[in-house]
């Protein structure tokens, strides 16, 4: 059985890495995709993993198969499509580590996965179920999405999902918002940023968001602040978890490793979503924010996720 299987893109993050002498920006090649990441920090913490979704027959999908299989990730469901080529979002940093970003897209091999291509025996093999919001973006990826989360509820999994909100993806906010909210019911464990309070609740305010989001269906929600930490939600009210101090570099991966770290802990409490108490998850979020303030003090993505041993270093200092 996998502790997590993940639904969604895996693609290449084209990040700026400096100039050449003819002062034009030179672009690093590294693995990326936000449910990638999450499995990357989960198998960095010692739990099984697997993988769907789609790349193309092409030397970026040849390296991105490659780096997720020898992160020790199941790639069973990973399908390599000759029709369509692989996604690659061009990544522009500020100097505070935030990130800005370009896709070529239109479309990529990861919105074309079809229903039919669902390896279902995966899904329903695995204790947690997790989806982002960009495999909504787009048919077909968008109805195999909906019917992956289908059949992972009829396998009894646990279901996760952290909505991913890039503006350029959407032919506008109120699509996105319609989309990006209509699995929300659907969820047991949910993670947001506070940047996408608004987007997904209507509510600004991580406090009231949370709330929104706890009568929208899922049992536990996490709202990350930066580096302040997270604020986590249960039935019993609200608590922030302060974050560790870190060196921000680059933000790329922080939010998916700090979920990473979270499941991981969930996962290894042996709870169902429903028995989760408010110290449950706040002991979650922090050892989330371990993961998260590991990952980030070097160039973030796939890379950098930290060792289970380090993390619990880092819980115990």
């Amino acid at each position: 059985m996998y502790d997590v299987t993940a639904l969604g893109e895996v693609l290449i993050d084209f990040t700026e890495a400096g100039a050449s002498e003819g002062g034009m920006s030179l672009f690093e090649r590294n693995p990326g995709g936000a449910p990638a990441n999450v499995l990357v920090a989960l198998q960095h913490l010692r739990h099984s993993t697997a993988f769907i979704g789609k790349v193309g027959c092409d030397m970026h999908g040849d390296f991105l198969r490659g780096v997720l299989e020898g992160e020790g990730i199941d790639c069973t469901g990973l399908i390599s499509d000759p029709k369509y080529f692989t996604t690659l979002a061009f990544v522009a940093l500020a100097p505070t580590g935030e990130r800005t970003f370009s896709f070529a897209r239109k479309p990529g091999a990861d919105t074309q996965i079809e229903p039919g291509e669902l390896a279902r025996d995966v899904i329903a093999d695995s204790r947690v179920f997790h989806v982002g919001s960009l495999s909504l973006t787009d048919e077909p990826a968008r109805s195999a999405t909906l019917e992956a989360i289908a059949c992972a509820r009829d396998a009894g999994c646990t279901l996760s999902y952290d909505p991913n909100y890039r503006a350029n993806l959407w032919p506008s906010v109120e699509v996105a918002c319609e989309h990006m909210r209509s699995i929300v019911s659907s969820m047991d464990l949910m993670k947001i940023s506070d940047e996408e309070c608004g987007l997904m609740t209507g509510e600004s305010d991580p406090v009231a968001a949370a709330r929104v989001l706890l009568e929208r269906g899922p049992k536990v929600v996490a709202v990350t602040l930066g580096g302040s930490g997270a604020l986590v939600a249960t039935r019993e009210g609200t608590r922030e978890v302060p974050g560790f101090p870190a060196e921000v570099v680059d933000t790329t991966g922080a939010g998916d490793s700090f979920w990473g770290g979270f499941l991981a802990a969930f996962l290894e409490s042996g709870l169902t979503a429903a028995q989760v108490t408010l110290d449950d998850a706040a002991n979650f979020a922090r050892m989330g924010n371990a993961v998260a303030s590991l990952c980030v003090r070097g160039r973030g993505g796939i890379p950098s996720m930290p060792a289970r041993e380090t993390v619990l270093e880092l819980l115990g200092a």
